[in-house]
């Protein structure tokens, strides 16, 4: 049985009163475009329960864009109550302290550090970039609890529930793709911290092909579970996945992508997000084989990248990626301009909600305002981004430097000793 740190439970019971409780203002947060995307709407997912209940296929006006799977699940098991996002944040704080643990090489029943698992806990179930978004009922909150649950399950070894996760993250989120590689290398090696003495990967390249192969079953189980929930039809899938790759809703968010292609020409769309969608691919190899002695570090970054260039951008994705830095204390000392990225993500969190209501409520602002804020935010996730990587390759070329410096000093005292004695 787990042993969860003091400050867990105490967290939980807050979290689950915030469900329960009526909140002033609460509707405002599931009409917040910083909070939910059209991907991950609660009202989109109302409105797709409705068309379900009266017969009408869900996909067919094009404002439904939810996985099949949310759509069964909340129409014939549970109805979507505020609890059930409560315990996917109470699950997601668990699964992030079990990686701790995993990574630390404790029992993941049982842990000896509570001071710092205590921040583990409350950086996740208190970071407001991750607690907002579940309040407005996102199922971007879904979306991180089951990546977290993939990489625990990856980080303590067990093969069948991270890729049944990954999966099951995949069919929600298409993007998530990006942390399938770092996932495959965690289940062939440890997720212990190697950043300090990198090295060639170490895991059995051989197992990787055969956890692929049963990824791809797992994920092709839920494509059939999917059409037979539809009734055989196919237009879920570019209703779902086609969404986050044609972009076919440009409501505002606070990424990039939604500006760029209101003035696009339309021409010049189909090649635009091409390069856009590769993108985001390309991050996976070099960030992979730079980090292939440490892939938990390398899924970290992947989802640095995913909190910064995702295409329907919502704060609970760089809150997930500044939650996940509470992982890596080793490289805390590294960070070059932890204070500039925390201004920054200060900056943007004022800016964005401002911008917002002087260009849609006031009407004293246009689309200019509010991109510029979705401009801040990106730099806060690239300065990031950029910084936890320079922090991770850092540290081995810091430690190298200073067992050099030790040698040096100890032959300069060798040096001076023999002269002495010469003397």
């Amino acid at each position: 049985m787990d042993t969860p740190p003091p400050v867990l439970p105490v967290l939980v019971c807050l979290r689950l009163l915030l469900a329960v409780l009526p909140l002033p203002g609460q509707h405002l947060l599931k009409h917040d475009n910083q909070l939910s995307s059209p991907l991950t709407s609660y009202l989109r997912l109302n409105e797709g329960l409705w068309l379900l209940d009266n017969g009408i296929d869900p996909y067919m006006g094009g404002a439904f864009h939810h996985s099949p799977l949310l759509l069964s699940l909340f129409s014939t098991i549970v109805p979507p109550l505020p609890l059930i996002w409560a315990v996917s944040d109470a699950v997601g704080a668990w699964a992030l302290l079990r990686i701790w643990r995993a990574r630390q090489g404790l029992s993941p029943h049982k842990g000896t550090r509570s001071n710092a698992e205590n921040l583990i806990v409350s950086v996740y179930l208190l970071n407001p970039y991750l607690l907002l978004p579940s309040l407005a009922l996102s199922t971007s909150t879904f979306e991180n609890t089951l990546a977290l649950l993939a990489l625990m399950f990856a980080s303590e070894g067990k093969p069948s529930p991270a890729l049944l996760a990954i999966a099951f993250t995949v069919h929600l989120a298409p993007s998530f793709i990006l942390l399938l590689l770092p996932i495959l290398m965690l289940l062939v090696a440890s997720p212990a911290s190697r950043l300090a003495s990198s090295r060639p990967f170490h895991g059995s390249l051989k197992r990787i092909p055969f956890f692929f192969g049963k990824f791809i079953l797992y994920w092709l189980v839920l494509v059939g579970a999917a059409c037979t929930m539809t009734g055989g039809s196919w237009s879920w899938v570019m209703g779902s996945w086609g969404a986050s790759l044609t972009l076919p809703d440009l409501t505002p968010n606070p990424g990039l992508w939604w500006y760029f292609f209101t003035e696009m020409f339309d021409h010049f769309r189909p090649f635009f997000l091409m390069v856009f969608s590769v993108h985001l691919v390309i991050y996976i190899l070099p960030i992979c084989i730079k980090f292939q002695h440490d892939p938990l570090y390398a899924a970290f970054l992947l989802v640095g990248v995913l909190g910064t260039f995702k295409a329907y951008l919502t704060l609970a994705d760089p809150g997930l990626f500044l939650s996940m830095i509470s992982l890596f204390p080793e490289v805390h000392g590294y960070l070059r301009h932890p204070i500039i990225t925390t201004l920054l993500h200060l900056h943007a969190a004022l800016l964005l909600p401002l911008q917002h209501v002087l260009w849609v409520s006031e009407g004293r602002g246009n689309a200019n305002f509010y991109y510029a804020a979705s401009l801040v935010m990106g730099m806060a996730g690239g300065a990031g981004l950029v910084d936890a990587c320079w922090a991770g390759m850092r540290i081995a070329i810091g430690d190298a430097k200073a067992e050099a410096e030790e040698k040096v000093e100890g032959e300069k005292g060798k040096v001076v000793q023999w002269e002495v004695v010469q003397e």
